[in-house]
């Protein structure tokens, strides 16, 4: 998984707009422009597509949790010149304020079972020794189980809007192929003022015509 795949699942989960985007940034410390937000969260292969980095994904997901949990005192969170799966694992369980149980039950959901004891080594630090590296596979159903907890209803607007111009896609796409299947067919404009050409006539048959 990207740093990029992380952001617009979260983005999608919560419904979180660009200004939002925006404000969380901000509020880990790091100034953006809603440009570069756009270009963080449009798809891999988009022309205008932008890489995101450990940094800055570490500031959106400190500007989580001090969003959704406050800020402790004076203890600002220090966002990370490197990230890996298990540190965004663990930002993500302090964000929603998810206990080891939580995750159990959550990760149930997404048809991926885990213990305790596998998720603690999870959590743990790198040096210590029953720790565990969090793999894409483990992470991605992690966010698809928040996704089944926390996700936020789109306005009902927004639902009928998106049916509507899927219908209209449908409806327009069909209508392109009728056309391009008629205009397929080739047809012979025929001058209806030009006579046909006079019937020819064998060399043998007026040969006979002469003798008779």
């Amino acid at each position: 998984m990207t740093n990029n795949d992380v952001l617009r699942r979260l983005r999608y989960t919560f419904n979180f707009n660009d200004q939002k985007m925006v404000a969380l940034f901000q509020l880990a410390g790091l100034e953006v422009t809603t440009q570069i937000v756009i270009s963080w969260l449009k798809k891999d292969e988009d022309s205008d597509f932008v890489e995101c980095n450990d940094n800055q994904l570490a500031h959106f997901l400190n500007g989580l949790i001090i969003d959704r949990r406050g800020q402790k005192g004076e203890n600002k969170h220090v966002a990370e010149e490197r990230l890996n799966n298990n540190m965004i694992l663990v930002k993500l369980k302090i964000a929603l304020s998810l206990k080891s149980n939580d995750i159990v039950d959550l990760m149930k959901d997404t048809h991926l079972s885990i213990t305790k004891a596998e998720l603690g080594a999870f959590l743990r630090k790198p040096d210590h020794k029953n720790f565990r590296r969090c793999k894409d596979q483990f992470l991605r159903n992690f966010l698809l189980g928040i996704d089944k907890k926390f996700n936020v209803k789109r306005p009902e607007k927004y639902i009928v809007n998106k049916e509507a111009a899927q219908k209209n896609s449908h409806i327009y796409k069909k209508s392109a192929q009728k056309f391009a299947k008629s205009e397929g067919k080739k047809k012979v404009f025929v001058n209806p003022n030009v006579k046909p050409p006079a019937k020819k006539v064998s060399e043998s048959t007026l040969s006979r015509k002469k003798r008779s």
